[in-house]
């Protein structure tokens, strides 16, 4: 309609009459007349002139000018919210109950006085005989007024009953300098047998330890990172403004968003069981050690692709001897994140160890009673309404089914969400992961067998609750889905198939030809021809088509220490050490140790990739153009493209073979093995921290996989 017929009644007026027959009160004062009278509102019901008559009708003398008593505690500066309350569904109240209830029946309200308030759908009709003229005539009704009354008493008033009943929405995007603070409560963390070494992994002590259980509570923050102008020198614009920049796999610089989470945990219990060496099992009495513990994540998505480019987690550690005081950082390229293979075999897994984003979950379908889903592994559905915090809240419950689907265990989140906030405002999760067979009962063969090859022996377990206590936005949403002058072009990083040699069918190790090292793997592997009598199973193994699966080389102080790993055509297996101090032969080669593994090393020549060489990769990444976090005095590579002192350098082929393959070949169409280059670098520094350095990377792609670096104090 247009402005120049304006009616009558106040905004606030309008508002509450848009309230009583549940529309959206939004807009200016002609959007809520217009509104009302699609609805079905007489002209005289909001105040115009009748449809007869373009002549302003006279107020009358009995109608106050100023402080009208409305239904809506909302005045015409009242900010409205903006996202709308649809129309809520209509409930039909039980017979046997006694509720006040508010009905127009031939215009009139009827109003019965009760302790219960039940909200019905109020709908005025134009084919009505007789309606009230204005707001006033439905507030002076003796039942209306009873009705207020009968809120007021109850603390409630009549604006916060009617906008307390929680209308379906979708999940609210996020926003650059979104911020969320919560509590951690009833944390527990158990690990047993193989799975402790999720735990312990790189972390030295003398304990056996057969049980390992963390208990945790605290406070946690989550937040989107704000970027400035400083993050956008390469583009030409700040369209992109609030994005950062971002490492990726491949190398180079992308424009990413910046999600940090960080958790202070004051309380922080370690219970420790030991293996019981009379009795050969776990022992049922625990070591109990009480600190604290903090860790930070950062979690960089790219704007574009939405991919995830890099995770860093920088953790720390503080309890008492044995265990100590431990920090480091933990940093992984697009693959595995925190939980490692876990986290590969079932994607989405992560989404627990956070206060999940609601639209990763759910997308853009709408929050509403029985509403069901699946989005990264998991499965969804909205149980009802429930309360958080004292307000109404939609319950959502949530179960990963590639957990479930490949008989791994169970994980489950039970999710609390309001409007208004982009995450969880409360999350509770519950996982457990065995390999015990109680856990399998029910599975077919195939997937017992794919738990078996691809699960630790034991349990692992996680229980938490993330709740909100309160939260911030930002203003600008976030640039996902869209592209950026600046992006790396996919030819400018990744390896051309020409760069790659393909050795698996005939060589004995992985190419070499580095520079960088005193010797090369095509010099040591020389040392074999005069271990004859030391090491005659790796020598004939070697000569009748074998090859070295597994090796590491690390420089002395003359010439280069190496140990290697070979798998004969039968599968049989064992390792070699020994120093190169010159030029190879009898005087040079210096056999030290060998060994033999007692279980089956899988022996798959076809299904060894091509690769790039130990030479190729090494100077990949010591570019600082592509990786220049690898680059420093507390890292791998020198500014002038060297290793550090004290850097071990390997690579290991990991290929399917036996059951393995023929599981694998089931389940994907090509079965290929990969090979892997790691470096690693141990050091005292000058702080007074003993440092660990660690990386992997892929050679059939040149690709970081990821890098970290554990410290405790030197002495301990």
């Amino acid at each position: 309609m247009s402005d120049d017929v304006a009616s009558a009644l106040t905004v606030a007026k309008l508002k509450a009459l848009c309230i009583l027959n549940d529309l959206p009160t939004s807009g200016k004062k002609s959007d809520l007349v217009e509104r009302l009278l699609e609805s079905g509102l007489t002209n005289d019901e909001v105040g115009l002139p009748s449809e007869a008559s373009s002549i302003e009708p006279k107020k009358s003398v009995l109608e106050p000018e100023e402080d009208e008593v409305v239904l809506s505690m909302e005045d015409e500066d009242t900010l409205t919210p903006e996202v709308e309350p649809e129309k809520a569904e209509v409930k039909q109240p039980e017979p046997e109950e006694d509720v006040l209830e508010a009905e127009i029946m031939d215009a009139e309200i009827m109003v019965e006085e009760a302790p219960v308030i039940t909200e019905k759908k109020v709908v005025a009709s134009a084919k009505t005989a007789v309606q009230p003229a204005t707001l006033l005539d439905i507030v002076k009704r003796p039942q209306v007024a009873a009705a207020l009354l009968t809120l007021i008493i109850l603390g409630a008033g009549g604006y916060y009953y009617i906008n307390s009943q929680l209308e379906p929405f979708t999940a609210d995007q996020l926003r650059y300098g979104d911020e969320m603070n919560y509590t951690v409560k009833d944390g527990t963390f158990l690990a047993t047998d193989e799975f402790i070494q999720l735990v312990l992994d790189q972390l030295e002590t003398d304990e056996e330890i057969c049980k390992l259980s963390l208990l945790f509570e605290g406070d946690g923050q989550l937040s989107i990172t704000e970027g400035g102008t400083d993050q956008l020198y390469a583009e030409g614009s700040t369209d992109r403004l609030g994005a950062v920049i971002a490492n990726g796999g491949m190398g180079g610089q992308w424009l990413a968003v910046e999600s940090i989470n960080s958790n202070t945990l004051d309380s922080f219990t370690v219970k420790r069981h030991l293996t019981d060496p009379i009795f050969n099992g776990c022992s049922s009495t625990f070591i109990r050690a009480d600190g604290s513990a903090q860790i930070e994540t950062k979690q960089y998505t790219e704007l574009r692709e939405q991919t995830t480019l890099s995770t860093q987690a920088d953790w720390e550690v503080d309890l008492p001897d044995p265990i100590g005081r431990y920090r480091g950082t933990t940093v992984s390229y697009g693959v595995g994140g925190l939980l490692g293979g876990l986290d590969t075999l079932a994607p989405g897994l992560a989404m627990m160890l956070q206060p999940i984003e609601v639209g990763d979950l759910l997308g853009n379908d709408l929050i509403d009673t029985g509403a069901t889903g699946s989005n990264n592994g998991w499965e969804w559905r909205v149980i009802g309404i429930d309360e958080f915090s004292g307000n109404p809240a939609w319950k959502v419950i949530a179960t990963h089914q590639d957990i479930r689907t490949y008989c791994l265990g169970s994980a489950t989140m039970e999710l609390w969400i309001e409007e208004g906030n982009p995450w969880a405002a409360k999350q509770k999760v519950d996982v457990v992961i065995s390999s015990s067979q109680t856990s399998q009962q029910d599975c077919s063969a195939t997937t017992q067998l794919l738990n078996d090859l691809v699960l630790p022996e034991g349990d692992l377990e996680l229980h938490h609750v993330f709740e909100r206590t309160s939260i911030e936005r930002g203003q600008k949403q976030l640039d996902l889905a869209r592209s950026y002058s600046s992006r790396p072009q996919a030819n400018q990083l990744q390896v051309d198939d020409d760069e790659l040699t393909s050795w698996g069918a005939n060589d004995l190790h992985m190419p070499d030809n580095s520079d960088m090292r005193t010797h090369t793997f095509e010099q040591a592997i020389q040392c074999f021809d005069y271990f004859q009598g030391e090491a005659s199973g790796a020598t004939n193994a070697l000569d009748d088509n074998g090859y070295i699966w597994r090796a590491t080389t690390e420089a002395l102080e003359q010439g280069s220490e190496w140990n290697m790993s070979w798998v004969a055509a039968d599968e049989s297996a064992g390792w070699v050490s020994f120093n190169l101090t010159g030029t190879p032969g009898d005087a040079a080669c210096e056999f030290h140790q060998k060994g033999v593994y007692d279980d089956s090393v899988a022996f798959n020549r076809e299904a060894i990739p091509s690769t790039l060489n130990l030479s190729q990769m090494e100077q990949r990444l010591a570019d600082t153009t592509l990786y220049g976090q690898l680059t420093g005095n507390d890292l791998f590579f020198t500014t002038d493209g060297a290793y550090h002192q004290d850097v071990q350098t390997g690579y290991l082929v990991v290929v399917p073979g036996g059951e393995l393959n023929s599981i694998l070949s089931s389940l994907a169409s090509d079965a290929d093995g990969a090979v892997s280059v790691d470096i690693a670098r141990s050091w005292d520094g000058n702080d007074g921290w003993s440092n660990q350095l660690n990386l992997l990377a892929d050679a059939n792609e040149g690709r970081l996989l990821g890098w970290s670096l554990i410290q405790q104090p030197q002495g301990a």
